[in-house]
């Protein structure tokens, strides 16, 4: 019973539809795609560019992404070497469990729990807010007790929107992953297009005196900003938990994640350009600084598609790291390390149905009840914890199994694994004093349960049993 008792790659690839119903092949390098992108555009590009270009890195704020970007980019081709190596659910924590052994794959598919869980509640927090202005411009306004969670001071009960806005994605995961994915398609084609059409717009108002001066706060602002940004670009490892539904998972899974990841990096840094061009940086400290930005060269009228933008791009994040986290659960639960109800999936739907509306129900609950502008912060270190293991777990895998079959192989090993691992390490270490303490927090609770039930459970206890008569 080693706590590094690894599973092996031939074990976790026949595991795939061998214990009762399995998940249904309906994905393709298309559908990857727009999940990538559905996940990565959201709150990041109409929120956080204003924030980090005011605060941190002034016009220069299109290096931070690109640094940002380069961390992601290297994790993300890490990433697409195992995804189209073990095409399993479950993302790095699957991939840990063949690199490191399970008490590693259980920490970081604990820490993904955590990733997955937070940013789905705080995510569905900020869509309450950009549909409650929407709500606004009409005249519509809710009785306050239900527009927000728990706050005596501000007269708040419970975030309704939130609440009514995760049971609906809920909903449409128990439909099937093909019109799940469906949907995700329609929202994207709805933000990119405004995003064009913000650039559109925007391009002919750029005045380039103001992005003198470029770097107002020095390079330790861009590094900064990049900490910051890096927000926006959380979620494109959400594409490969999708992994066993996807028809030719060795082609498709390398496209889909490094195909989204670029189109999202070219986006931020055209918008960030622009934006930084048309309003000077010190003005640009708004909760929406597109709109604002708008409003500024008296565009009011693109303004309105905006927040339509906004809302579709915070759907479609809602809805992927829902799927990411229903999926997690399910690899986890078919380990034996949570209980099986995780991974029970239904005959006709073929998804995990229970699984999904118990990850519906705790979503709900922290977004309409706990205030999250705290917890939020532990999203940040959780996938930055994941892509330094992934990286690392390419190497691992390279030099002990030399002969694997890899559909996908990182080119320049062992320097872009290296590297993935000293940017997002050196994002890692911009993160205050108080988030480690709470994500150390965190792990120690998952390390209870794993040595509680997890251990004793792992399906691995039969094999080495089987192990010991043969």
């Amino acid at each position: 019973m080693s706590l590094f008792r690894k599973k092996s790659i031939d074990v976790l690839l026949k595991e795939t539809g061998t214990k009762g119903v399995s998940l249904k092949k309906d994905l393709g390098a298309f559908d990857l795609t727009m999940l990538g992108i559905g996940a990565i555009i959201g709150t990041g590009i109409f929120v956080l560019t204003g924030v980090a270009a005011s605060e941190h890195a002034g016009p220069a704020l299109v290096i931070s992404f690109i640094l940002s970007g380069l961390a992601c980019v290297f994790a993300a081709l890490c990433y697409a070497e195992f995804a189209s190596t073990v095409p399993v659910s479950g993302s790095a924590y699957t991939y840990s469990y063949a690199a490191f052994g399970e008490i590693i794959a259980w920490i970081l598919g604990w820490d993904l729990i955590l990733e997955y869980g937070v940013a789905s509640s705080a995510v569905a927090a900020g869509w309450s807010g950009y549909f409650q202005g929407l709500l606004a411009g009409f005249g519509i306004e809710l009785p306050k007790v239900l527009t927000s969670a728990y706050d005596p001071e501000k007269g708040t009960l419970i975030d309704l929107p939130a609440i009514f806005i995760v049971f609906l994605i809920t909903f449409l995961l128990t439909q099937g992953v093909k019109k799940s994915a469906r949907f995700n398609a329609i929202m994207v084609i709805i933000k990119i297009a405004v995003v064009l059409l913000f650039l559109g717009v925007g391009v002919w108002y750029v005045k380039p005196e103001n992005w003198t001066p470029f770097m107002p706060f020095g390079f330790s602002g861009v590094a900064a900003g990049a900490a910051t940004v890096f927000f926006a670009y959380i979620g494109f490892d959400a594409v490969s938990t999708a992994a066993e539904e996807v028809r030719n998972p060795q082609r498709d899974m390398p496209i889909g994640i490094i195909t989204s990841l670029a189109v999202c990096t070219l986006l931020y840094i055209a918008v960030s350009l622009v934006l930084t061009g048309i309003v000077p940086y010190d003005q640009l400290g708004v909760k929406n600084p597109v709109a604002f930005a708008l409003n500024y060269i008296n565009q009011d009228w693109v303004a309105g598609f905006i927040s339509l933008g906004a809302i579709a791009g915070i759907t479609t994040v809602l809805l992927v790291m829902m799927y990411g986290q229903t999926r997690l659960f399910y690899a986890i639960s078919r380990d034996g390390l949570l209980p099986k109800v995780f991974s029970r999936v239904s005959k006709e739907k073929q998804v995990p149905f229970v699984n999904t509306w118990l990850t519906g129900l705790l979503v709900a609950f922290f977004a309409g009840v706990v205030p999250l502008n705290k917890l939020a912060e532990l999203t940040n270190i959780g996938t930055l914890f994941a892509f330094i293991t992934v990286s690392i777990g390419v190497l691992i895998l390279r030099k002990t199994q030399p002969n694997l079959k890899r559909a996908f192989k990182v080119p320049m090993v062992p320097l872009l694994p290296l590297l993935a691992v000293a940017f997002c390490g050196y994002l890692v270490l911009q993160l205050p004093v108080t988030t480690w303490l709470s994500f150390g927090t965190w792990l120690l609770i998952g390390l209870v349960i794993y040595f509680l039930y997890g251990r004793k459970y792992s399906t691995l206890n039969n094999i080495d049993v089987e192990k010991k008569v043969g």
